[in-house]
């Protein structure tokens, strides 16, 4: 039996929707940018806002570097000739990112109004190994 392709009856549609290249370096880019943007506002403007611990610091430190990181990542997956194509690995790294980084930084400036992140936290960070997983495979 051969592997679906675009054209075949399993994946009748769904060739255009998943990410190229373009898209994942995009969003390497904007992911790599929005976490030295929110580590700087961690650094200097965080810290004297009312009721900002350190351990909140530390928490928004944490989430900003792992959006840099997982940025850079897509940087260099979306330029490999075959992971650049990777339909799952490159959508998983930047969406479990975005989900990991952004409960973080949601649950520091405002945990009662966001209690209900909690759980997204864990499974952000779940998606994103999958992803590097993925890779691997």
């Amino acid at each position: 039996m051969s592997q679906p392709t675009s054209t075949s009856p399993l994946l009748p549609r769904l060739a255009g929707v998943f990410p190229g290249p373009m898209l994942l370096w995009r969003t390497g880019a904007l992911l790599a940018a929005l976490g030295v943007v929110t580590g700087a506002f961690g650094a200097h403007g965080l810290q004297k806002r009312k009721g900002i611990t350190p351990e909140n610091l530390h928490a928004w430190q944490t989430a900003s570097s792992y959006a840099i990181y997982n940025g850079i990542a897509l940087l260099a997956v979306s330029l490999h000739p075959r992971f650049a194509l990777h339909r799952f690995a490159g959508p998983a790294i930047a969406l479990g990112s975005v989900m990991f980084s952004g409960s973080i930084m949601a649950l520091v400036l405002a945990r009662d109004r966001f209690k209900w992140m909690g759980p997204i936290t864990p499974i952000g960070g779940s998606i994103i190994i999958a992803g590097y997983i993925a890779l691997a495979l």
